[in-house]
């Protein structure tokens, strides 16, 4: 099953197990059955403390439970998991068999206390990059409290129970039979969800920080970039952010990150972080930003950060680096069919519409090759744009016209996403040049018309252009004395990844500059010999 590349990995990361693990198939006459107990053989030759079973007595097969010898570990997989989760297979592995988890102990000690019993249902693609913190996060949970019980399950492995459970996104939670939550989460996220009291501790937590010299607000490309720049500096420095990454998570692929030959979104987030975390820069991550409040007049002042919670962060300088999101298509039936069948990521919920019809809203290069991709799974793809022609580069529209279950339509206005109250049914445009009005019958619609960015709380407190970018001149300075601007949040033009981290590069040396030459009387160490 394992290729011997994959065995060779697997077998060295199996050498920190410290104690035995069973692993409890429970299988039918499926081909994926007979794949997941060749997996499961697979790993049990690799290590002398890994036991495998096949008197699972588990209802959904095929599927498999990973627990510590003895014990009765909530943690199964209703998957062969390979792809983009097969790093959450060696996770479970090794933390079931006690190797110790990467995260604090405050956390920890959270997820040992939460009261109840918890049973977790995490739907899945295996093509998903969005998908495997999710599963890994509840996984880890399964490990550590008793209580709490998690089975990640691969929708393409049960299309009757996708189809009677309406599950048309992914990842899609699911707790004690109810919808819990969808997307991208983190362990700290979901224990904030089920911790009543942990916001309050936060806030209290967070209003108890010194000042900071410089804050970045949003932890992409950008923000880290700013966050390693200004700590190197040594001066004190922090990321206040809901999601450490940004816009690289929901990327697939990276290729043109130069000196970084390819490599994927999640593990470039991940990199981010711990580049900032080795200049022990203090990241406050799971934090909505609701105000910036700073004097227009006094810029040794320090600003002020709003945030959700209530709590209040304050810093010499900032650097907003917030980053943006995808931009929607704004018409009836689009945010009451979200994740009903209309989604905005291919990959991770593209394996859910197989053999069905789709539209993908959105000539540019990411519809265009959003289109190619789904054209590989179902059933047909209709492309709209509005423009009068594709605006992707030749290569991909070249692809896309070679491909016989694409239909494109230039031209065209989305006008409505109908359904039936429970998923879409069907895609409705105007011919903008004859007035035509057409109705497409579909399961799922795939948006990708670009991003906005995510300023709106900036507004009326720094410039902002007519498109909600944040006004900044070459040294990346907002109109804010100390306030300081990257990334995909501003007018900057071309937005990449390593445009981005140059310009919170260039933010953070511009925000030390200002406080060298804004020392208030206390930073004297700061001001020129």
């Amino acid at each position: 099953m394992l290729d011997a590349h994959l065995k060779t990995q697997l077998r060295a990361y199996m050498e920190r197990i410290t104690q035995p693990v069973e692993l409890i198939a429970s299988l039918d006459d499926r081909p994926a059955s007979a794949e997941m107990r060749a997996l499961l053989e697979d790993i049990m030759s690799l290590s002398d403390k890994v036991l495998l079973r096949v008197d699972g007595t588990d209802t959904r097969r095929p599927s498999f439970q990973i627990t510590r010898a003895g014990q009765d570990m909530g943690l199964r997989f209703a998957a062969v998991p390979l792809g983009h989760e097969f790093t959450s297979l060696v996770l479970a592995l090794l933390q079931a068999g006690g190797h110790p988890p990467k995260i604090d102990a405050e956390t920890i000690e959270r997820i040992r206390s939460l009261d109840g019993d918890y049973q977790f249902e995490t739907w899945m693609s295996l093509t998903c990059h969005n998908c495997p913190d999710v599963v890994q996060a509840f996984n880890l949970m399964a490990v550590l409290n008793p209580r709490i019980r998690h089975t990640a399950i691969d929708g393409g492995l049960f299309q009757d129970e996708v189809e009677r459970r309406q599950i048309m996104a992914v990842p899609l939670v699911f707790l004690n039979g109810e919808v819990f939550a969808s997307g991208r989460m983190d362990v700290a996220e979901i224990v904030a969800k089920l911790d009543t009291n942990s916001a309050a501790r936060d806030a209290a937590r967070l209003a108890a920080k010194d000042t900071f010299d410089v804050l970045i607000v949003g932890g992409g490309p950008a923000g880290a970039a700013a966050a390693v720049y200004a700590a190197r500096k040594g001066i004190r420095t922090g990321i206040v952010t809901e999601k450490v990454g940004g816009q690289t998570l929901d990327t697939l692929g990276i290729e043109n990150f130069v000196s970084v030959l390819e490599t994927q979104g999640p593990k470039f987030a991940a990199a981010l972080e711990a580049h900032a975390k080795a200049y022990d820069v203090d990241i406050m991550s799971g934090q909505k930003v609701e105000a910036l409040v700073a004097d227009p007049v006094e810029p040794t002042r320090p600003v002020q950060i709003r945030l959700a919670n209530g709590s209040v962060l304050r810093a010499r300088s900032v650097v907003l680096a917030t980053g943006a999101r995808w931009r929607t298509v704004d018409v009836p039936g689009e945010a009451e069919y979200k994740n009903k069948g209309v989604a905005y990521c291919p990959h991770c919920d593209g394996p859910l519409f197989k053999g069905k019809k789709v539209a993908v809203i959105g000539g540019g290069n990411s519809g265009v090759e959003a289109a190619i991709d789904l054209a590989g799974v179902v059933q047909h793809v209709t492309l709209v744009e509005f423009a009068d022609q594709l605006k992707a580069d030749a290569v991909l529209v070249r692809k896309l016209h070679s491909l016989p279950n694409v239909t494109v339509h230039t031209n065209a206005q989305t006008t409505a996403i109908t359904g039936d109250g429970q998923k879409v049914s069907a895609l409705k445009f105007k011919d903008r040049l004859s007035g035509a009005e057409h109705q497409v019958d579909l399961a799922g619609v795939f948006v990708q018309i670009g991003l906005v960015p995510n300023t709106e709380w900036l507004r009326g407190a720094v410039e902002l252009s007519r498109y909600g970018e944040i006004m900044v001149d070459g040294k990346g300075a907002t109109n804010v004395p100390g306030v300081y601007a990257a990334g995909d949040a501003t007018t900057v033009p071309f937005k990449q990844i390593i445009i981005a981290a140059g310009d919170g590069a260039k933010a953070a040396l511009s925000a030390f500059d200002h406080l060298i030459r804004h020392a208030a009387p206390r930073d004297a160490a700061l001001a020129p010999a």
